[in-house]
């Protein structure tokens, strides 16, 4: 039996794609999960996603899909978890190139399709918003889902769409998708996190991680990077939804308008005007204003001091955790730190220390 998983926005849905591979099925070796090499600036300084030319190392499977060992490396500037990730879980990871839009998109499925015969096909996404129209004020990445949606609902296959940890992004409310959700395929356990337990040490995904989280069990409201978006952490966190792929292709403004495009330029037009963003031109300005980091070490006196005052007040606002996202963020600490972020707060809050996702002081 061979599985094609589709993260339908990279990062974080590549590692619910595992998790959810190995809960349901255990043998990731049999299972192909294709994905954009696209953190959004948490470990990249390049702002997009990275296409085949940024790796080194990178194996064909098809004319137009290439795999991403652990053994292969993005080369810089550009910066990528990918290969990282392919080395710590069993799945083969297959690169999403973008650069040809949903037309290219297509063709890669298509051939994988052709190539693997797999037994399933699902694309699946984290948190919901895939299910936008693209108008929403909360929406902030739609450009990912959307491609992939597009693509998909285009292949002469069928393709399973899958919605894990419905809100768990921060994008679409809860209450507005609840009626867009189908039955529940699976709900997550503690038991199939640790599966994925060690990636979720060092991953940057916010939304897999509050996934993880509540699978494990934890309730509460979590405070997420961007500004400090509230996520309600409920009993609806682990669960995976099915979703009718055709209703929310016909509901996705930005999906429906992208079908026929063969570059990444034509799809950013289209997101401009539709959303009235396009999140690529956010990551360029946020990159434009970045400097240099501090080679210094950190201060830990400091900002264990200004952690305090931060927990403090996300308690008073009734805030129950944080991503590292989001320590990073009120810190003052870019992604290129997060790693020591985390080691800092190992060793001086070893009680306290519980990732993926940090609790505040009672």
């Amino acid at each position: 039996m061979t599985r094609l998983i589709v993260a339908a926005g990279g990062g974080g849905d590549a590692v619910a794609a595992a998790m959810l591979d190995g809960a349901l099925h255990g043998d990731g070796d049999r299972t192909v999960i294709l994905t954009y090499a696209w953190d959004r600036l948490l470990s990249d300084a390049v702002p997009g996603p990275r296409g085949p030319d940024h790796f080194t190392g990178l194996e064909r499977l098809t004319p137009a899909v290439r795999t991403v060992p652990g053994g292969a490396r993005p080369i810089a500037p550009a910066g990528s978890t990918l290969p990282r990730l392919a080395a710590a879980l069993p799945q083969t990871f297959a690169l999403i190139d973008p650069d040809h839009g949903a037309e290219g998109i297509t063709r890669q499925v298509e051939e994988l399709i052709s190539h693997l015969e797999p037994d399933s096909i699902d694309l699946l996404d984290v948190g919901g918003d895939i299910l936008a129209r693209g108008d929403e004020p909360t929406l902030q990445s739609p450009l990912a889902d959307a491609l992939t949606l597009a693509a998909c609902s285009q292949v002469n296959a069928s393709v399973r769409l899958l919605v894990a940890g419905p809100g768990l992004d921060g994008e679409l409310p809860p209450d507005e998708l609840r009626g867009l959700l189908g039955p529940v395929v699976h709900t997550f356990t503690a038991e199939d996190v640790e599966a994925v337990g060690t990636v979720l040490d060092w991953h940057p995904s916010e939304a897999a991680a509050m996934l993880a989280a509540t699978a494990r069990g934890v309730r509460g409201v979590c405070e997420a990077a961007g500004g400090g978006r509230a996520v309600p952490l409920t009993d609806e966190g682990p669960t995976v939804h099915e979703a009718d792929l055709d209703a929310a292709l016909a509901r996705s403004r930005l999906g429906s308008a992208i079908m026929e495009t063969e570059t990444l330029r034509e799809v950013e037009a289209s997101s401009r005007e539709i959303c009235g963003f396009s999140e690529i031109d956010r990551e360029r300005e946020s990159a434009a204003r970045r400097g240099e980091e501090p080679a210094e070490e950190l201060d830990a006196r400091a900002l264990l001091g200004r952690l305090d005052r931060f927990e403090a007040r996300a308690r008073d606002r009734g805030v129950t955790h944080a991503t590292f996202g989001r320590l990073a963020e009120v810190l003052g600490l870019g992604g290129a730190r997060h790693d020591e972020l985390r080691r800092l707060l190992a060793e001086e809050r070893p009680g306290r220390y519980a990732p993926p996702l940090w609790p505040l002081a009672s």
